[in-house]
């Protein structure tokens, strides 16, 4: 029995686009769909609103989820900037779906979020889509794998092609501006994930010993600029290269290890230095004490770190679909075409439906633990 399928279109006509990919889709399966994932990109935000509500429309009786990109995967491609959409089904015997709606509230002075049900023993994963332009998901991520009880999230920040006022979430025939999305997938249908970084460390690792919400302000001990400078001037040529086309920094997951090395930081734009206040800017928040190591970004050694982490998975698991979350740092914009990351999971793990996006942020586990990362290609795995 065919469980899967995918399919990717694209056209000026967002809406015959939708139409065309959720039906070449849903024509590859043998039977209906439980599950349907879809991701549209293009110009006109209501033009997206109405390619998505199609998608919807005509995925039946199945729970849809999805959300508008900058970029689209799916049918063994990469598509950015240009009106596209993608389309993923599944027919998921046995397991239980259960979409949610997230938003925030203000509850004594802080901002709570509220629409998130307790998982039970039955569920394997979440999927999660977030508006990365309001709603809080560093933060929602990283303080509820204790509350999940470890479930692994998956997913990422949806986007537009005209920033903050474009992003649309679909969720089970609502379109939702704000706010995060999801599935609980509770049963025996999620095999696993697999998170593979764009970036790798380049000089020591150091302690921040001074610092003010997202400005790094001393490091070892050191004025943080001033360091970032020696850094720079020692670097050999081709990393000195790397560093003035974009630079980036590394905070240490696990601040217990005895080394830190590639794939053990959560990976952060450096968006600013100050020569005079001697800080640093990062898009996060930094303490004292984190353990911190700069990074570049280099195609060649995150081709080789998303095949190696593809291929020991592949090695304990048989696939049949996934879902895939890359950074939109990647595609074209870190490797000779859009279509890498796609072809790579499907040519090591020998999967066809492969479905996902190009995000401003991708969603997934490390070590247990949920992590909103940057750079990174995040892979939501099913059985086949």
């Amino acid at each position: 029995m065919v469980r899967f399928g995918d399919a990717l279109t694209t056209g000026a006509d967002l809406v015959n686009a939708a139409e065309r990919a959720v039906l070449q889709a849903l024509e590859q399966m043998d039977g209906p769909a439980d599950l349907v994932c879809f991701f549209v990109s293009g110009a006109d935000p209501e033009e997206v609103t109405l390619a998505g509500k199609r998608v919807m429309e005509l995925a039946g009786d199945a729970v849809t989820l999805g959300c508008s990109a900058t970029g689209v995967i799916g049918g063994g491609r990469g598509v950015q900037d240009q009106g596209a959409v993608s389309v993923w089904s599944a027919r998921l015997p046995g397991v239980e779906l259960t979409p949610f709606q997230l938003d925030t509230v203000i509850e004594a002075d802080q901002l709570a979020v509220v629409g998130m049900r307790e998982p039970t023993p039955r569920d394997q994963a979440g999927i999660l889509l977030a508006n990365p332009y309001e709603f809080p998901t560093q933060a929602f991520v990283r303080e509820t794998t204790a509350a999940l009880d470890g479930l692994p999230l998956v997913g990422g920040m949806a986007d537009g092609m005209r920033g903050e006022d474009s992003v649309r979430l679909f969720c089970d025939g609502d379109v939702a501006p704000n706010g995060a999305i999801g599935v609980l997938l509770g049963g025996d249908g999620v095999i696993g994930t697999v998170v593979s970084q764009g970036c790798r460390p380049v000089g020591p690792s150091m302690t921040v010993t001074k610092a003010e919400g997202n400005l790094v302000l001393e490091l070892a001990g050191s004025n943080a600029y001033e360091k970032l400078e020696s850094l720079v001037e020692e670097l050999p040529e081709e990393d000195r290269e790397l560093a003035e086309r974009g630079l980036h920094v590394g905070i240490a997951m696990d601040e217990y290890a005895d080394h830190h090395e590639q794939g053990d930081f959560l990976i952060r734009t450096l968006s600013g230095a100050d020569p005079d206040l001697g800080a640093l800017t990062i898009d996060d928040m930094v303490e004292v004490g984190q353990t911190v190591r700069f990074q570049v970004r280099d195609a060649g050694t995150a081709d080789e770190d998303l095949a190696r982490k593809l291929s020991e998975f592949g090695a304990e698991h048989a696939v049949g679909a996934g879902l895939l979350f890359s950074c939109n740092g990647r595609g074209a914009n870190l490797f000779a075409q859009a279509d890498h990351d796609v072809l790579a999971v499907r040519r090591i793990l020998g999967v066809g439906p492969v479905t996902g996006f190009f995000g401003l942020g991708e969603i997934g586990p490390v070590s247990g633990v949920n992590h909103v990362h940057g750079f990174t290609a995040c892979l939501l795995a099913f059985a086949p």
